[in-house]
């Protein structure tokens, strides 16, 4: 696998026309989380040691970087955050330097923290949770 500078992957959302895409600007900081769910299989016969299987898998991607009132992907990741239910799933796509394809979830948004000290830039966050499995689009 190829090194990348993590400064060169694009993260875009879905604009409110299906199908067309906003670039998410001003990151400076990004981290895909995984997490897993297990279902116990330890029984009397496993003689002490102890036996699961992976049950669910979930993954989560946090933004972060400075806070642009005038950045059309960080107004669009602010409205979606704020709606509920069912229309709380959009899209959401990111790749990597080099990559042929998207990796696109359906996920919904739950913004973190804004704010700044007194000799620093405004800062913004977002938090992307996948809702199902990922998909792949090629990168046009």
């Amino acid at each position: 696998m190829a090194k990348y500078n993590a400064r060169d992957c694009v993260f875009e959302i879905e604009s409110e026309t299906p199908a067309t895409w906003i670039e998410i600007g001003e990151i400076n900081t990004f981290s895909k989380s995984h997490e897993e769910e297990t279902a116990d299989t330890t029984t009397f016969g496993s003689q002490g040691q102890s036996e699961s299987q992976k049950m669910q898998i979930g993954k989560s991607l946090t933004l972060e970087g400075f806070h642009d009132p005038a950045d059309a992907g960080q107004i669009r990741v602010e409205e979606v955050a704020e709606l509920l239910g069912d229309e709380s799933l959009i899209k959401m796509r990111f790749h990597a330097p080099g990559a042929t394809n998207w990796e696109v979830w359906v996920c919904h948004v739950n913004l973190g923290d804004q704010g700044g000290g007194n000799n620093d830039k405004g800062a913004w966050a977002a938090t992307f949770t996948r809702s199902g499995a990922s998909t792949t689009a090629v990168i046009a």
